[in-house]
């Protein structure tokens, strides 16, 4: 299957679809109470947040004591290290700022739909960056459109933003305007708001998408992961909560709690606990790094195999090959070099080509797999298009046998809420039995980790199990949404 994106030239390519999943972006903001330029500490904690995604990113930040409204922003489609330069960063003065990594899930893949957004209106200027996906998006755009709003993106962050403005006009504050905002989207959403004097962050009711609090001397910072506050030696605070509004001003934090659900209906995402957050980030207290070695103890002991060796599929792979070996006694090894310099999104070799986008990225060391019985233990399996591929690989550096454990359930619904599942129709696990599943990827055994595992991956902290049961916490959208308003 095929999908277009564009370079950052402005280029459209078409490119052979992924089999792996992929988050829709990473928020980061900072407000420094000393004044001091922030531009750069943005940039370094959108680096940190890059794998969360990679189409886009961008900066804009502003000086509290300077005239309201002056905002100085950059954005582009790329890495940030092909984005921004030292001299571009030096150029943005301001003591607050909010940043954007950016893949979409919904919005076409432009220069245009760059975030963060920044608007200007009667009461001054906002800039937002969001993480996440709506489900009443294409509605609530609807209404603003025949109330006399004009779109300048095809995204649901810009829905949220004219929503904040609106609020605003009739709000005391921005926090408040951005609360009474959030109590009219429904879906995900992690937003972190730049307003002349303050930096808001909020997280929605159900906690789908995290994001925590971070201090660095006299400067407050919030982030999508805390990995980013250890890159810019910040101290982690603690998590925003699911359906808190937290208000950063020269007078300290301030906190409104009133959207907060029970703590039964929450339901972060279980994603970022496997796959999405990296493995030195810790999600509303639990560590990345742990829960995937859970899983993968959890897949020794409900799954168990035979074999000479554990190795993991790079990166997130490695952590729950590691808990297979702890568990099971076998001894756990490297079999995959992956090259370092390939990121989630590269230009694809063409059918016509002889390489394979698999082998670009990744290569078997056949000193460590040939003549040995391989447990190959992967995140997941989408559409099941790479997976073959891998497993022959091994074949063909000598292993004896391969057997593929798999550190997530089946995947057999959509989601609507951030994350890049395709329709059942594309998915592997859909109408297949498992040995179907097996046969196609042509491993000599086959195993998920058991549904019922899932709640101890978070600690314990409800999650959404959508994806796999199909029972969302939220009422779906009749159709799909995702894409909705690309025209």
């Amino acid at each position: 299957m095929a999908e277009e994106r564009m370079d950052r030239n402005g280029k459209i390519e078409i490119q052979e679809e992924s089999d792996k999943l992929r988050e829709e972006c990473g928020v980061f903001g900072i407000y420094d109470f000393d004044g001091n330029d922030v531009a750069s500490t943005i940039y370094y904690g959108l680096f940190a947040l890059q794998h969360r995604g990679q189409e886009s990113c961008g900066i804009a930040v502003s000086e509290t004591k300077g005239p309201k409204g002056r905002v100085a922003s950059q954005k582009g489609m790329g890495l940030a290290h092909e984005v921004f330069t030292q001299e571009s960063l030096e150029a943005m003065k301001g003591d607050i700022g909010v940043g954007h990594v950016r893949y979409s899930t919904a919005g076409a893949s432009t220069c245009e739909n760059a975030q963060p957004l920044v608007l200007n209106y009667v009461k001054g200027t906002l800039a937002l960056a969001h993480n996440g996906n709506l489900i009443n998006a294409a509605e609530l755009r609807h209404d603003l459109e025949y109330t006399g709003a004009i779109f300048q993106t095809t995204i649901d962050s810009e829905v949220i933003a004219y929503h904040i403005a609106r609020e605003r006009i009739k709000c005391r504050t921005v926090e408040d305007a951005v609360r009474q905002a959030a109590e009219k989207i429904k879906g995900a959403y992690s937003l972190v708001v730049m307003s002349p004097r303050k930096l808001i962050g909020a997280r929605d009711p159900y906690g789908f998408k995290p994001l925590c609090i971070g201090k660095r001397d006299n400067a407050y910072i919030l982030a999508s992961e805390s990995c980013a506050l250890d890159t810019i030696g910040a101290e982690y605070v603690r998590d925003v909560l699911p359906g808190e509004v937290v208000a950063i001003t020269r007078d300290g934090m301030k906190s409104d709690t009133s959207m907060c659900l029970p703590k039964e209906k929450e339901a972060r995402c279980v994603f970022e606990y496997i796959y999405f957050a990296r493995p030195d980030s810790r999600i509303d207290g639990v560590s990345v790094y742990g829960s995937r070695v859970k899983a993968g103890r959890f897949l020794a002991m409900d799954s168990p195999v035979e074999a000479d060796l554990v190795v993991g599929v790079p990166e997130s792979g490695n952590a729950a090959a590691l808990g297979y070996s702890m568990e099971s006694g076998i001894p756990y090894g490297t079999a995959f070099v992956k090259n370092t310099y390939v990121g989630r999104t590269f230009i694809k070799p063409k059918q016509s080509n002889r390489e394979s986008s698999v082998k670009v990225k990744l290569n078997v060391l056949e000193e460590a797999v040939c003549g040995k019985r391989i447990i190959m233990i992967d995140d997941s399996i989408v559409r099941g298009t790479t997976s073959d591929r891998i497993v022959r690989m091994l074949r063909e550096a000598g292993a004896l046998e391969v057997h593929v454990r798999v550190s997530s359930p089946p995947f057999l619904w959509p989601c609507y809420f951030g994350t890049d599942i395709p329709e059942r129709e594309q998915l592997i696990a859909y109408n297949r039995s498992l040995e179907e599943i097996r046969g196609i990827t042509g491993a000599d055994s086959l195993a998920y980790l058991e549904l019922g595992r899932l709640e101890e991956l978070a600690g314990g902290l409800p999650i959404c199990k959508g994806c796999f049961q199909g029972t969302y916490p939220m009422e779906p959208p009749a159709g799909d949404i995702r894409g909705e308003y690309e025209r």
